[in-house]
Protein backbone atom coordinates (compact mmCIF):
# COMPACT_ATOMS: atom_id res chain seq x y z
CA UNK A 1 0.00 0.00 0.00
CA UNK A 2 1.29 3.70 -1.09
CA UNK A 3 0.99 5.93 1.80
CA UNK A 4 0.07 9.59 0.62
CA UNK A 5 0.18 12.94 2.14
CA UNK A 6 -1.57 15.70 -0.27
CA UNK A 7 -0.55 19.32 0.85
CA UNK A 8 -2.26 22.31 -0.95
CA UNK A 9 -3.90 25.29 0.29
CA UNK A 10 -7.05 24.87 -1.77
CA UNK A 11 -9.41 22.44 -0.16
CA UNK A 12 -11.10 21.64 -3.47
CA UNK A 13 -7.73 20.47 -4.62
CA UNK A 14 -6.82 18.55 -1.65
CA UNK A 15 -10.56 16.79 -1.92
CA UNK A 16 -9.94 16.04 -5.51
CA UNK A 17 -6.94 14.17 -5.13
CA UNK A 18 -8.13 12.45 -2.52
CA UNK A 19 -10.79 11.08 -4.35
CA UNK A 20 -8.94 10.02 -6.94
CA UNK A 21 -6.11 8.04 -5.09
CA UNK A 22 -8.57 6.55 -2.45
CA UNK A 23 -10.54 4.67 -5.88
CA UNK A 24 -6.92 2.71 -6.04
CA UNK A 25 -6.97 -0.35 -4.09
CA UNK A 26 -3.36 -0.24 -3.30
CA UNK A 27 -2.95 3.82 -2.82
CA UNK A 28 -4.10 5.10 0.63
CA UNK A 29 -4.49 8.95 1.56
CA UNK A 30 -3.26 9.56 4.78
CA UNK A 31 -4.31 13.08 4.61
CA UNK A 32 -5.09 16.33 2.95
CA UNK A 33 -3.44 19.23 4.83
CA UNK A 34 -2.76 22.85 4.07
CA UNK A 35 0.79 23.76 3.97
CA UNK A 36 1.29 24.75 7.67
CA UNK A 37 -0.01 21.65 8.92
CA UNK A 38 2.23 19.39 6.36
CA UNK A 39 5.67 18.75 8.29
CA UNK A 40 3.91 18.01 11.43
CA UNK A 41 1.87 15.81 9.62
CA UNK A 42 4.03 13.76 7.83
CA UNK A 43 5.89 13.32 11.12
CA UNK A 44 2.68 11.48 12.38
CA UNK A 45 1.47 9.59 9.37
CA UNK A 46 5.23 8.38 8.05
CA UNK A 47 3.78 8.74 4.29
CA UNK A 48 5.93 7.27 1.50
CA UNK A 49 4.61 10.05 -1.11
CA UNK A 50 3.98 13.50 -0.66
CA UNK A 51 2.13 15.75 -3.17
CA UNK A 52 2.74 19.44 -2.36
CA UNK A 53 1.65 22.77 -3.35
CA UNK A 54 4.51 24.49 -4.84
CA UNK A 55 2.85 27.88 -4.40
CA UNK A 56 0.71 28.58 -0.79
CA UNK A 57 -0.25 31.69 1.01
CA UNK A 58 0.36 30.66 4.58
CA UNK A 59 3.80 28.90 4.13
CA UNK A 60 6.20 28.55 1.46
CA UNK A 61 6.04 25.31 -0.67
CA UNK A 62 9.79 25.36 -0.76
CA UNK A 63 10.54 25.58 2.53
CA UNK A 64 7.77 22.52 3.50
CA UNK A 65 9.99 20.57 0.87
CA UNK A 66 13.27 21.27 2.84
CA UNK A 67 11.98 20.47 6.03
CA UNK A 68 10.50 17.50 4.68
CA UNK A 69 13.67 16.59 3.24
CA UNK A 70 15.34 16.69 6.62
CA UNK A 71 13.44 13.96 8.23
CA UNK A 72 14.75 11.08 9.47
CA UNK A 73 12.89 8.80 7.15
CA UNK A 74 11.83 11.46 4.26
CA UNK A 75 9.05 10.97 2.19
CA UNK A 76 9.52 11.20 -1.85
CA UNK A 77 8.33 15.02 -2.73
CA UNK A 78 6.73 15.93 -6.16
CA UNK A 79 5.37 19.47 -6.72
CA UNK A 80 2.53 20.36 -7.86
CA UNK A 81 1.71 23.17 -9.76
CA UNK A 82 -0.58 25.36 -12.00
CA UNK A 83 1.98 27.18 -14.29
CA UNK A 84 3.72 25.82 -17.23
CA UNK A 85 6.71 27.21 -16.89
CA UNK A 86 7.31 28.16 -12.57
CA UNK A 87 10.07 30.28 -11.25
CA UNK A 88 11.10 28.32 -7.83
CA UNK A 89 11.58 24.64 -10.67
CA UNK A 90 15.27 25.39 -10.70
CA UNK A 91 15.51 25.56 -6.35
CA UNK A 92 12.84 22.82 -5.84
CA UNK A 93 14.74 20.50 -7.78
CA UNK A 94 18.22 21.81 -6.09
CA UNK A 95 16.28 21.36 -2.50
CA UNK A 96 15.53 17.24 -3.79
CA UNK A 97 11.97 17.43 -5.27
CA UNK A 98 11.57 13.76 -7.14
CA UNK A 99 9.00 15.25 -10.02
CA UNK A 100 6.25 17.81 -11.06
CA UNK A 101 2.49 17.41 -11.79
CA UNK A 102 0.30 20.19 -13.06
CA UNK A 103 -2.65 20.18 -10.91
CA UNK A 104 -4.48 19.44 -13.98
CA UNK A 105 -3.04 15.84 -14.46
CA UNK A 106 -5.17 13.36 -16.04
CA UNK A 107 -7.16 11.49 -12.88
CA UNK A 108 -6.56 8.31 -15.14
CA UNK A 109 -2.76 8.93 -14.95
CA UNK A 110 -2.01 10.19 -11.20
CA UNK A 111 -2.10 6.66 -9.89
CA UNK A 112 0.44 5.27 -12.46
CA UNK A 113 2.58 8.26 -10.98
CA UNK A 114 2.08 7.89 -7.81
CA UNK A 115 3.36 4.51 -7.82
CA UNK A 116 5.89 5.51 -9.86
CA UNK A 117 7.12 8.53 -7.44
CA UNK A 118 6.83 5.37 -4.83
CA UNK A 119 9.04 2.96 -6.36
CA UNK A 120 11.60 5.33 -7.34
CA UNK A 121 10.65 6.83 -10.30
CA UNK A 122 11.46 10.09 -12.07
CA UNK A 123 8.09 11.87 -12.93
CA UNK A 124 7.48 15.39 -14.70
CA UNK A 125 4.38 16.26 -16.67
CA UNK A 126 4.81 16.46 -20.25
CA UNK A 127 3.38 19.47 -20.45
CA UNK A 128 6.13 21.14 -18.09
CA UNK A 129 9.37 18.72 -19.16
CA UNK A 130 11.04 21.00 -21.62
CA UNK A 131 10.41 24.22 -19.39
CA UNK A 132 12.11 22.65 -16.36
CA UNK A 133 14.69 21.27 -18.32
CA UNK A 134 15.58 24.52 -20.06
CA UNK A 135 14.58 26.92 -16.66
CA UNK A 136 16.78 24.31 -14.38
CA UNK A 137 19.70 24.70 -16.59
CA UNK A 138 19.85 28.34 -17.19
CA UNK A 139 19.91 28.93 -13.60
CA UNK A 140 22.54 27.01 -13.34
CA UNK A 141 21.77 23.85 -12.17
CA UNK A 142 24.49 21.75 -12.00
CA UNK A 143 27.09 23.38 -14.01
CA UNK A 144 29.99 20.56 -13.81
CA UNK A 145 28.21 17.51 -13.27
CA UNK A 146 28.51 16.50 -17.51
CA UNK A 147 31.97 15.95 -16.38
CA UNK A 148 31.16 13.99 -13.84
CA UNK A 149 30.13 11.45 -16.49
CA UNK A 150 33.09 10.09 -17.09
CA UNK A 151 33.11 8.50 -13.46
CA UNK A 152 30.17 6.28 -14.44
CA UNK A 153 30.63 2.52 -15.41
CA UNK A 154 29.02 1.80 -18.66
CA UNK A 155 26.69 -0.24 -16.53
CA UNK A 156 25.66 2.82 -14.54
CA UNK A 157 25.83 4.90 -17.54
CA UNK A 158 23.16 2.56 -19.01
CA UNK A 159 20.99 2.93 -15.49
CA UNK A 160 21.24 6.51 -15.99
CA UNK A 161 19.67 6.73 -19.03
CA UNK A 162 16.64 4.54 -17.64
CA UNK A 163 16.30 7.00 -15.27
CA UNK A 164 15.98 9.72 -17.32
CA UNK A 165 13.75 8.00 -19.47
CA UNK A 166 11.47 7.72 -15.91
CA UNK A 167 11.82 3.93 -15.25
CA UNK A 168 11.75 2.74 -11.96
CA UNK A 169 14.01 0.93 -10.09
CA UNK A 170 11.84 -2.15 -10.45
CA UNK A 171 11.53 -1.40 -14.76
CA UNK A 172 14.84 -0.72 -14.69
CA UNK A 173 15.53 -4.15 -13.63
CA UNK A 174 13.48 -5.64 -15.31
CA UNK A 175 14.96 -4.50 -18.39
CA UNK A 176 18.65 -4.53 -17.84
CA UNK A 177 18.08 -7.71 -16.28
CA UNK A 178 19.43 -7.62 -12.83
CA UNK A 179 18.20 -7.80 -9.13
CA UNK A 180 16.06 -4.79 -7.60
CA UNK A 181 18.77 -4.28 -5.03
CA UNK A 182 21.86 -4.29 -7.42
CA UNK A 183 19.45 -1.54 -9.48
CA UNK A 184 19.79 0.27 -5.68
CA UNK A 185 23.38 0.54 -5.46
CA UNK A 186 23.71 1.17 -9.09
CA UNK A 187 21.46 4.71 -8.53
CA UNK A 188 23.25 5.68 -5.25
CA UNK A 189 26.31 5.43 -7.10
CA UNK A 190 24.99 7.38 -9.99
CA UNK A 191 23.95 10.28 -7.43
CA UNK A 192 26.87 9.92 -5.39
CA UNK A 193 29.82 10.37 -8.38
CA UNK A 194 27.25 12.63 -10.40
CA UNK A 195 27.24 15.13 -7.28
CA UNK A 196 23.46 15.42 -7.31
CA UNK A 197 21.03 15.00 -4.82
CA UNK A 198 17.94 13.12 -6.76
CA UNK A 199 16.95 11.59 -9.43
CA UNK A 200 15.64 13.93 -11.36
CA UNK A 201 18.95 16.66 -11.11
CA UNK A 202 20.10 13.26 -12.39
CA UNK A 203 17.78 12.79 -15.17
CA UNK A 204 18.47 15.98 -16.29
CA UNK A 205 22.36 15.76 -16.22
CA UNK A 206 21.64 12.88 -18.75
CA UNK A 207 19.85 15.31 -20.89
CA UNK A 208 22.31 18.19 -20.71
CA UNK A 209 25.02 15.85 -21.19
CA UNK A 210 23.12 14.45 -24.69
CA UNK A 211 22.81 11.28 -23.65
CA UNK A 212 19.62 10.71 -24.87
CA UNK A 213 19.23 10.86 -28.50
CA UNK A 214 15.70 13.04 -28.77
CA UNK A 215 13.98 15.41 -26.43
CA UNK A 216 11.15 12.48 -24.50
CA UNK A 217 9.23 13.13 -21.72
CA UNK A 218 9.96 12.14 -17.91
CA UNK A 219 7.05 10.36 -17.55
CA UNK A 220 6.78 6.60 -16.64
CA UNK A 221 6.05 4.84 -19.43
Amino acid sequence: MVRVLVVDDEALIRTGFRCILDAADDIEVVAAVPGAEAVRTAQETHPDVVLLDIRMPDVDGLSVLTDLRRLREPPVVAMLTTFDMDDYVATALRCGAAGFLLKDTDPVELPFLVRALADGGTVLSSKVTRAVVDGYLEAGGQGPAPRSLDRLTDRERAVLVLIAEGLSNADIAARMHLGTGTVKDHVSAILTKLEVSSRVQAALVAERAGLLKQPRSLEPG
